[in-house]
Order: structure tokens, then sequence, then C-alpha cells
């Protein structure tokens, strides 16, 4: 009893404890019960607030939930609309405001891409030449071209002989004869075939025929006892029509330097 009241703070006095009925022996009673309740409950207080700030310093603060970004966002690199305020740059003209926006990822992929293939590139075509270059593709197109115009040419001029043959008026037929004429026979007839060494073509008169059956004829056999080679065997069919058609497009030119008439006379349209 001595202890509680001292707990209590109240200083015993030796009247307290003398007890002379059964009421006295029940205050006392009820006041020790009341007396260590008070305490329990302090201690249940103290534990339960040293727990409380356990729990409160460990637990981590709860974040916000925050929403996905969709696809397009991804793709653009483009700020939710509530983030375009942290974005404000700080300056601004005439009340205009720039977002410092990053630059978009699919911007950013195809840059780096056509770095990627750049070098992918270069290594191929100009480091370990696995890989044709222009020139070389170019040449080798040629090849082919060349081939199946050659293949042509020989498949349409098989047909052309001195007795099919025909005279050729168009532009293209008339510029390629000349190209051939040009390259062949200037030497012995003259550059507008005025007559060199050969005989002039430009005028009415032929030592071997006039039209175009006989040109064609005396171009792929030639005339070896004149000194004129057969060119049957560099120029195909089709390349003798058009040189006997150009030839025969010079009737009547009469270019200057033209050497004498041989042959005999024949009608431009024979």
């Amino acid at each position: 009893m001595n202890l509680l009241l001292i707990l209590a703070g109240i200083e015993p006095d030796t009247r307290w404890f003398k007890i002379d009925s059964v009421d006295d022996l029940m205050l006392a009673i009820l006041f020790s019960f009341l007396l260590v309740g008070a305490c329990s409950l302090l201690v249940v207080a103290v534990h339960l607030y040293m727990t409380l700030k356990q729990l409160t310093e460990s637990s981590p603060i709860a974040k916000p939930i925050e929403k996905p970004l969709t696809f397009w966002q991804r793709f653009t690199g483009l700020a939710p609309l509530k983030m375009e305020r942290e974005l404000v740059m700080e300056h601004e003209y005439d009340g205009i405001e720039e977002l410092d926006n990053p630059t978009p990822p699919w911007f950013m992929t195809l840059f780096y891409g056509t770095i990627g293939i750049g070098v992918i590139y270069l290594l191929i075509y100009h480091v370990f030449s696995d890989g044709n270059i222009m020139v070389r593709e170019y040449t080798q197109d040629m090849a082919i071209a060349e081939k199946e115009r050659a293949a042509y040419i020989a498949k349409v001029a098989g047909s052309i002989n001195e007795n099919t043959v025909t005279l050729l008026k168009t532009p293209d037929a008339i510029a390629a004869g000349k190209a051939v004429f040009t390259q062949f026979c200037v030497a012995c007839h003259g550059q507008n075939a005025e007559g060199v060494i050969g005989p002039n073509l430009t005028d009415a008169y032929w030592l071997h025929g006039g039209s175009v059956k006989a040109v064609f004829q005396t171009i792929t056999d030639g005339v070896p006892e004149k000194g004129m080679v057969p060119w049957k065997k560099q120029l195909n069919p089709l390349q003798i029509q058009q040189i006997a058609s150009y030839i025969l497009s010079l009737q009547g030119s009469n270019p200057t330097n033209a050497k004498e008439p041989q042959g005999e006379k024949v009608a431009l349209n024979d």
C-alpha cells in the first residue's frame, strides 16, 4: 500500500492504514485496482506510440499510380498535356512560348538507321568489294543489251538479201546508214560520197547498177578487181541495207569537188 501511495505522489500517513470497518477495506481495494489499471493503460499507450512511430518511419510513401503512355506518345516522344507547363522554355517572343520537347524517337531511329545502312553500303561496295559498283553494273547491263540487240538484228537481218531488200526512207534508218558509211566508206568515197579512190556516188552514173538491190549486192560481195572488198563479213544485212539507202538518198546532192561521172546513167526511180 505504501508503494502505491508513493507512486501516486502521496505522502503516506500511519492513520491511513488503520481500517476500522468493512467500508474502509473496500475503499482501499478499489483504490488499488484503479491505480494499477491507470498504470497499465499508461504502459499500453506508450507501447502503441512506439510501435506506430516505427511503422510510419519504415514504410515507404505510396506514389500515385501514373497512367501508362500510349503508343502514339511513345512513338512521337510527346509529353502529356499536363506536363507541358514543365516543358516551357524560359524565353518567349511576342507572347509565343516554346516547348522543350525531345527529338521524336521515330526521327532518331530513322537517323541512326540511315547511318547504319550507309556504313554497311560503304563496307560492301567500297571495302570488301562484294557488291557491284554502279560503273560495273552499267557495263554489265550494256553488254547484255548489246547481246540482245545483236540477236535481234541477226534475226531481222537474216531475212534481208539482194532479192528482198527495200529502200529505207525513215530518218532513223538514214542516220544509221550515214554513221556506218562514215565509219567504213569515207576513205574511198569521201566524206560526202563525192568520190576519192572510189567513184562518185551522188550522181546518176553507176558502174554496177543504181537500184537499191544492185547497190546492196555491190556492198555485200564487193568488187575485188577494182579494190573494193566484200563487206558481208564485217557488216550484217541490215547495216548494208541502211548504207545503200543512205547512198541513194544523196542522189543529186552535188557536193563540192565531186569526181567525174563513171559508168552508165541510171534513172533516179530505177
